[in-house]
């Protein structure tokens, strides 16, 4: 136990040491934080002797690092662009209709080079050949499109 109260620097760094190791296994930022406490106590205990004061200014700096600095952290680092798969990506995109296409009797259209049967939406509507169309949605192996009324030039090849 003297050794403890003739090193405590050196016991707040071991301490943020192991934090920080830990941290690394868990990926929540949570230790982390923990750890930037242990670094304020190590500064505190270069500066005072008294146990009582360095253990407030690491406790007082974890929970400040705990409430101001990983939520937006865990933000920005969690957060970001839903990624879209499969059929689902093509809703939104446009494409040429190969094939009259109407809610009663699909027809064909090209979406992004590949050939898709497909349904008009509104349901009255019917599309001819050669009109550019905007996927609203896709059910199985079916789009829904809807008429636009200009065509993007990538779109054409």
């Amino acid at each position: 136990m003297d050794w403890l109260r003739d090193h405590l620097w050196e016991a707040w760094l071991g301490t943020a040491i192991v934090l920080a190791l830990a941290e690394l296994l868990s990926l929540d930022l949570f230790l982390l934080m923990l750890a930037g406490g242990a670094v304020a106590g190590v500064l505190t205990a270069l500066v005072t002797d008294s146990v009582v004061v360095q253990v407030l200014v690491a406790s007082a700096t974890a929970v400040l690092l705990l409430g101001a600095v990983r939520p937006p952290l865990v933000r920005r680092i969690h957060g970001g662009p839903d990624l879209v798969l499969g059929p689902a990506s093509l809703v939104g995109s446009r494409g040429i209709v190969t094939e009259p296409v109407s809610e009663h009797r699909p027809g064909r259209v090209k979406i992004g080079g590949e050939s898709w049967l497909a349904v008009a939406e509104p349901p009255e509507s019917v599309i001819a050949v050669g009109v550019t169309v905007e996927v609203v949605s896709i059910t199985g192996a079916t789009a829904h499109v809807r008429p636009v009324s200009e065509p993007r030039p990538e779109e054409l090849r």
